[in-house]
């Protein structure tokens, strides 16, 4: 496996899988919501800001998380019916 030994710079910078780019975009949402909710000038309830504070955290560790995973070079997979028994 070539990807194995990529420093963080080169993982980030790296082909992104699909999957991952969506996680990305979905962190990037939960860590917008949660900052629009603690930046509000309006006195919320505790329960609330806590919320807000782990939307924050949350979107920020999957955003992080996401973009480095990196599209490996894999074999081709072989079909089922290709496959012959030993």
């Amino acid at each position: 496996m070539k990807n194995k030994n990529m420093s963080v710079v080169e993982r980030v910078k790296a082909p992104t899988p699909k999957w991952f780019k969506v996680l990305r975009t979905i962190g990037i949402t939960l860590a917008s919501v949660g900052g629009a909710i603690l930046a509000s000038p309006v006195a919320l309830p505790a329960g609330i800001v806590t919320a807000a504070g782990y939307l924050l955290l949350g979107g920020t560790v999957v955003t992080a998380v996401s973009q480095t995973g990196v599209k490996s070079e894999e074999e081709p997979k072989i079909a089922p019916e290709e496959k012959v028994e030993q």
